[in-house]
């Protein structure tokens, strides 16, 4: 996390002319500038930082699922062809078992036996 500006002389002199001593103004510069050390204080930069970060680790996300996209359309392509070469066989067996079944309606009915 960043530092916190803090302008010690400033405060300082802004303490002294609201009437405190220079010995208490500089005390209460010490202990403010030394609880801005210590918190855990986010900066803009350290905001836009983690923005950047985030934004590059949902690249390589969204990179890795558009390629796992792509390996499921091809297993699916596969897959489809295998069904729609069983579909035409079943097709044409089913055209083979009707046109039998025709020809032996028509043999039963309309051809006169000798």
């Amino acid at each position: 996390m960043g530092q916190v500006a803090f302008d010690t002389q400033e405060f300082v002199e802004t303490l002294e002319k609201s009437g405190l001593k220079k010995e208490q103004a500089k005390a209460i510069s010490i202990a403010v500038r030394k609880s801005h050390e210590v918190a855990d204080v986010a900066t803009k930069r350290d905001l836009e930082d983690v923005r950047k970060d985030m934004a590059a680790r949902f690249e390589k996300v969204d990179t890795k699922i558009d390629s796992q996209i792509a390996l499921v359309r091809k297993d699916l392509q596969l897959e489809m062809a295998g069904i729609r070469s069983e579909q035409k066989l079943i097709r044409w067996m089913l055209s083979a078992l009707i046109a039998g079944m025709i020809s032996l309606i028509i043999k039963a009915f309309f051809v006169v036996s000798v």
